[in-house]
């Protein structure tokens, strides 16, 4: 999912700050700084379903794009069919390197349905999900409205890139982690939370080994780079991808960052960084549905967007490390080490407390809506 790599990002301002001189660099960087945090404030608004009049399904829709998705590429459409909302995957979207089967892209279809899932609930309505020729079909039911600690958590959450402060979760804490993700009718997925210190080791070495072997991976490496914003300008155009200022490093000029990309994109650099953040994280969560196929990987999904909003609103913070899954060759010697027999593994998380970051950018309701 959209996480990764802002090791080579903060690298990249790094190179940028000391190669240019402190006072370009810094105006280019900062220079529409005002304009990026008002846009994702925006995209951001509480949804109040009371006011929201002709444009109710629109703000369903807004909800439903806060969702965690790979690469923040938003690979989703929404739109009607035959009196049910459809959500498709947009092909244009995929990510094949990363993603060949398109198992995240179906995962973050289901992270999305559920944020929809709870704004229709806030709004009077019970959205009944099923999965069929390739697609989310959602049913319309009248339902009481009603609004829960998961519905207020979705503008706030985001998948945090920064380090975590190492602090250990209450017992509650890690009771609704494991509780709450199985909830709100996710069907079949099994959530093992690992916070000992042995096992969250464990976990950090698969990613450095799965990081490894996909950055020796020249389609990997160009698929990241083409999903990568260096500057507010870039940013603010797409409304989509990786940015760095998101990850807590400085902007830059777009034109600088695809220049000096394969220098600082290093392997030393990124296995140090997975290593910090994945030894201070609380916890480690590896989710598996039922199914390997995708209606399973919705409910994975679901199930994911269901324990980030818990995190959230219990003030933890969440970030994805998808290595071990991403990498065949390492998926089922991490299903048998995370005890999950002949599951797929589908995604893994870490959890802890960390600063707040700016947030990503998302893409208008009107580009991916068809009302």
């Amino acid at each position: 999912m959209a996480t990764r790599r802002s090791v080579l990002i903060g690298a990249l301002g790094a190179s940028a700050l000391a190669a240019g001189g402190g006072g370009l660099w810094f105006h280019v960087a900062r220079g529409s700084a005002g304009d990026y945090e008002a846009r994702a404030r925006s995209l951001r608004t509480v949804f109040d379903p009371q006011n929201a009049g002709d444009r109710l399904w629109a703000e369903i829709v807004r909800y439903a794009t806060l969702a965690a998705n790979s690469h923040n590429t938003q690979a989703w459409r929404f739109g009607w069919d035959n009196g049910d909302l459809a959500i498709t995957p947009d092909g244009a979207r995929r990510t094949p390197a990363v993603d060949p089967d398109d198992h995240h892209l179906y995962a973050s279809l289901g992270c999305a349905l559920e944020n929809m899932l709870l704004a229709g609930q806030a709004a009077g309505l019970r959205l009944v999900p099923r999965f069929a020729d390739g697609a989310i079909r959602v049913a319309l039911e009248p339902a009481k409205p009603a609004t829960d600690w998961l519905f207020d958590a979705i503008p706030h959450r985001q998948s945090t890139r920064g380090p975590f402060d190492g602090s250990t979760l209450s017992a509650e804490e890690q009771r609704l982690l494991e509780e709450t993700p199985l909830g709100g009718g996710v069907e079949g997925v099994v959530v093992r939370l690992f916070t000992d210190r042995p096992a969250i080791a464990a976990v950090r070495d698969y990613v450095i080994e799965g990081n490894t072997r996909q950055m020796a991976d020249a389609a990997f490496v160009a698929e990241l780079r083409q999903w990568i914003r260096f500057g507010y300008g870039e940013a603010l155009r797409t409304g989509d991808g990786l940015f760095g200022v998101a990850s807590g490093n400085p902007a830059l000029p777009e034109a600088l960052g695809s220049l000096i990309f394969s220098s600082v994109f290093t392997l030393d650099g990124e296995t140090e960084k997975y290593r910090t953040q994945i030894d201070g994280s609380a916890a480690i969560a590896v989710l598996s549905a039922a199914t390997d196929d995708p209606a399973g990987w919705v409910q994975a999904g679901r199930a994911v967007q269901r324990l980030q909003l818990a995190a959230t609103a219990m003030g933890l913070k969440t970030s994805y490390i998808n290595q071990p899954v991403e990498v065949a060759a390492l998926r089922g010697q991490f299903a048998a080490w995370a005890g999950l027999g002949a599951r797929r593994p589908d995604l893994v998380l870490r959890i802890g407390r960390g600063a707040a970051l700016p947030y990503s950018l998302r893409r208008p309701v009107e580009a991916v809506y068809g009302g």
